[in-house]
C-alpha cells in the first residue's frame, strides 16, 4: 500500500538530538529512513523507496558538467540513512540541525512523498514572510483545475 504523507505536527528534539517522527508518519515511511538537506532551511525525511526515487532523479543531473557533480555530491554528501528505534525516533546528526537550524522544537509537515523537518521558527517566520492570501490559492486551484 502507497501512503501519502500529510499534516503537520509539532515534536521536540531531545537531549540527545532524537526526533520523534509521528506515527501517522512512520505508518508511510518504514523503519528505515533517509534524513538529508531540503530547500528553504529544512531536512526531507524519505522512505527508502522514496528516496531510491529522488536519487534516479538526480541521476538525470549531467555528471559530465563541474555544475552537475556539485549539485548532486551536495544532496548525497548530505544524507544519512537511519533506523527508526523503537520509540519511533530518529536521530539528527548536528550536520544536518546545524544546516536547517534546528533548535528544540521543531515542525514535521507531511510533503506527499516526503516528510519536512523545521525549526518552529523558521517555518512560522516563513509563512509570515510569504503571506499566501486567499487570491494565490484560488489563482492555484484555478489553474489547476481543481474546485473545493
Amino acid at each position: 500500500m502507497v501512503y501519502s504523507m500529510t499534516g503537520e505536527f509539532r515534536h521536540n528534539i531531545d537531549s540527545k538530538g532524537r526526533l520523534i517522527i509521528p506515527s501517522k508518519l512512520r505508518d508511510a515511511l518504514g523503519s528505515r529512513v533517509y534524513l538529508t538537506i531540503g530547500v528553504d532551511k529544512c531536512l526531507s525525511i524519505y522512505s527508502e523507496e522514496e528516496f531510491e526515487k529522488f536519487t534516479e532523479k538526480l541521476d538525470q543531473i549531467d555528471a559530465s558538467t563541474r555544475r552537475g557533480r556539485l549539485i548532486k555530491r551536495h544532496f548525497l554528501a548530505n544524507s544519512i540513512d537511519c533506523e527508526l528505534d523503537g520509540q519511533g525516533r530518529v536521530i539528527i546528526p548536528n550536520k544536518l540541525k546545524d544546516y536547517a537550524e534546528l533548535k528544540k522544537e521543531v515542525v514535521i509537515v507531511g510533503s506527499k512523498e516526503k516528510a519536512e523537518i523545521w525549526d518552529k521558527d523558521v517555518y512560522e517566520s516563513m509563512y509570515e514572510e510569504e503571506n499566501l492570501t486567499q487570491e494565490d490559492l484560488d489563482k492555484a486551484l484555478e489553474e489547476l483545475h481543481i474546485s473545493l
